[in-house]
Parts: C-alpha cells; sequence; structure tokens
C-alpha cells in the first residue's frame, strides 16, 4: 500500500542524514508542509536543534511579492528556518533520496489572519470571534485561499498536493494555552460554538429562510444546559438537531454545506489550473458534512467528484475507521488515505500500526499516511518500519 509520512522543511534543512533515514522507513513519500499553522515542534534527531517555534501561519517558501502586492491579505513568509526557500530546499534532498514529494497546505487557520484583519474572522452566536478561523463564506477570504492554495500547492518538484482545513473551521483549535476543557463539549454544543454570526454568514441564514437574530438566540438558549453541566453528550447530527431543534440545525447545515462545497470546488479549480496535468489533489477530510476543522467535513460523492481523493482520520478504534471509511467504500478510482499517527506521545499507536493499516484496506482504504515522522521518537520510527516492511 503506498504509504507517505507527514513532514515539516525544518526536519530536512540542516540535516544531511534526514532524507536516507525518512526513505530507510520503507514510504514511497513525503507530503511536505508549503504553508502551515503556529506550531511548538520538537526536532529530536537535528544535528543543530530540538525546537523550532513557529511563532504564526505561514509559507514556507518565499512568497511571490509581485503576485501579493496590493493585496490586503497576503501570506506570511516564515522567518525561523536559515533558508531562503526552506520547502524547496526539503523537497530537493527528500527527491535526491528516491521520495516523492507531495505538499501539505493548511488553508482557513490562521491566527495572525485573524488578529490583523478581525473582520475576516467566525463570529460565535456571543458576538466572540475566532481570530484562528477565517470565515469559509467571506469573499476576502475566500479570494485568499484560492490564491493562496494555487501558490502554495505547485511548488517545484511536487506531484501533488495535500489541503488541510478546506472548509469551515470553528470552536476547537487547540489555541495556544488552550483553557476550554473545564466544560465538555460534545458534537452538538461544538456545531452551535463554531455557527458563523458574520454579516456573510448571516444573510447566508436569511437565504435559508432563517433571521440570524432569532437563531443567535436559539442558539444561546440551546446551549444554557451545556454551561449548566448538564447539555447531551450524545455524539452526530441527531444530537445537534436534538438540541438545536431540527429544523433550524437542517437550515443552517443547508447553508454551511452549500459554503464549504463551492470553496472546495474553486480551491481544487484555482490548483489544477496552476498545476501541470496529472498534478494529484488530495483534501483532508470528514464524511459528516457538519464537522468541521483541519478535516473538514464533506459530501463524499460530491468531494470525490471534486477532487482526486481524500485523506481520512483513523487513528483510534476500530469504530473509528469504521466510522470515516464506510462512506467512502466503493470508491476504486479514487485515492482514499488512512491517516495514522504513529507518536505514541500525541496518542498514537505505532506498534499496531500493522494491524490498523490491514483493517483499513479491509474497509477500502488504498494509502496510507503517517503522522509523524518528523515528530516521532526512535522507537516509534523503528516500529513504523517494522511495520511497513511486513505489509509489503
Amino acid at each position: 500500500m503506498r504509504t507517505s509520512a507527514f513532514l515539516y522543511p525544518w526536519d530536512v534543512v540542516g540535516d544531511p542524514d534526514a532524507p536516507a533515514r525518512i526513505a530507510d522507513l520503507g514510504i514511497q513519500q513525503v507530503t511536505l508542509a508549503a504553508a502551515y499553522h503556529s506550531t511548538r515542534a520538537l526536532t529530536p534527531r537535528h544535528p543543530a536543534r530540538r525546537v523550532v517555534t513557529a511563532e504564526h501561519a505561514a509559507v514556507l517558501y518565499p512568497p511571490d511579492a509581485g503576485h501579493w502586492a496590493g493585496r490586503t491579505l497576503r501570506p506570511y513568509p516564515q522567518t525561523w528556518i536559515a533558508s531562503d526557500d526552506p520547502f524547496a530546499e526539503a523537497a530537493e534532498a527528500l527527491a535526491g533520496a528516491g521520495l516523492d514529494v507531495h505538499s501539505w497546505v493548511v488553508l482557513a487557520h490562521n491566527s495572525r489572519l485573524g488578529a490583523e484583519h478581525p473582520d475576516t474572522s467566525v463570529v460565535n452566536a456571543y458576538g466572540d470571534r475566532y481570530p484562528w478561523a477565517p470565515c469559509a463564506a467571506r469573499p476576502e477570504v475566500r479570494a485568499y485561499l484560492l490564491e493562496l492554495a494555487a501558490e502554495a500547492a505547485v511548488r517545484g518538484g511536487t506531484r501533488g498536493t495535500e489541503l488541510e482545513s478546506c472548509g469551515w473551521y470553528g470552536f476547537a483549535h487547540l489555541h495556544a494555552h488552550d483553557k476550554v476543557a473545564g466544560v465538555g463539549l460534545g458534537d452538538a454544543a461544538q456545531y452551535l460554538m463554531s455557527l458563523c454570526f458574520c454579516t456573510v454568514c448571516r444573510a447566508g441564514y436569511a437565504g435559508q429562510g432563517l433571521d440570524a437574530e432569532e437563531l443567535g438566540a436559539a442558539v444561546r438558549r440551546a446551549l444554557e444546559p451545556v454551561w449548566a453541566g448538564s447539555g447531551s453528550p450524545d455524539a452526530g447530527w441527531e444530537a445537534v438537531g436534538k438540541l438545536l431543534g431540527a429544523d433550524l440545525a437542517e437550515a443552517t447545515l443547508r447553508w454551511r454545506t452549500e459554503t464549504a462545497r463551492s470553496l472546495q470546488e474553486a480551491v481544487t479549480g484555482a490548483v489544477r489550473a496552476a498545476a501541470t496535468p496529472g498534478f494529484q489533489v488530495l483534501l483532508h477530510a470528514d464524511p459528516a458534512p457538519y464537522r468541521c476543522g483541519a478535516n473538514a467535513g464533506v459530501d463524499p460523492d460530491h468531494i470525490l467528484s471534486v477532487a482526486d481523493g481524500v485523506v481520512l482520520p483513523c487513528t483510534g478504534a476500530d469504530a473509528v475507521r469504521e466510522a470515516v471509511l464506510g462512506p467512502f467504500a466503493g470508491a476504486p478510482d479514487a485515492v482514499v488515505a488512512a491517516n495514522l499517527t504513529v507518536v505514541r506521545g500525541m496518542g498514537g499507536s505505532p506498534d499496531t500500526l500493522e494491524r490498523d493499516a490491514a483493517h483499513a484496506a479491509s474497509l477500502g482504504a488504498n494509502q496510507l499516511r503517517l503522522y509523524h515522522a518528523g515528530l516521532a521518537s526512535d522507537p516509534d520510527l523503528a516500529a513504523v518500519a517494522g511495520a511497513l516492511s511486513r505489509l509489503g
């Protein structure tokens, strides 16, 4: 089964041993970050450093200054890697080790963008802005995401791209020093806390026959039991209808689904227009359209008519894989990649990789993604190499 491992350019730049070490895992491909959000990351094997602090969302290559001149929303260049073009430097080294390189592009997740341009952010029913979550409905945000996707995805030497956060982002974030776990939020509360009430979304709700003020009040009423500690822990879309009311829930979902679909179509089209024929476009996705975040909610039939395939979150129990892979069963011409975390300290299970990969394959997965070869410990990587050698 074709396997790709996620990497950051800083895992490779300045470490001449990294490409061979990654290739020796038994993978065929690397999914290399070209545009990424803020993070603090270990580099446990790098000869010159142990921690990289990416202070803000940035592109990991030099953006085309002429192309972005005069635009209010533009990508931020990185400053924490000593390289004129970290992506290109890492990609060249990895290709030299016999690995295919695909770009990894994070789209609607950018805290600095929201801080500097607050009108671009999702606004919840209480009026709180989410600076990490650009609103996928706003025309200026969509125009920016299309341009970013085309530039960041189609870097020299790449054969394809994987687009993360291509849809709605919402409450869930893992923001700096997060302090939001005091009240448990199930699927329904997460959805309601992720509904946007910016001016564009208010108009979108009106198009669905909803009054935005009344909807906001209904959302706040529905969340009162959650803040009191008596909210429903039920998972799934039915829980949203139970909390908000089925008719209101369905109307909001229609607006969000239409918005996400059109963005995914436009972004995929922009990437293909910038790429050579045969360039592969995959989306990090969740088959539940109401979900938002890094794995954007999609309609499986629709997304497979738009992109070349999907990368699906498959870490955890068998039931997790069954839920996300099941809706994509019977798609023989599409890439259905099972994304498995292989870092023990991040909840991954490298020791069960062989078994988990076989289970994913039995459910229709035809590729693997491993998160994350740069963050994993030496024992984690040894377990991965052993599992891949047995999988063949």
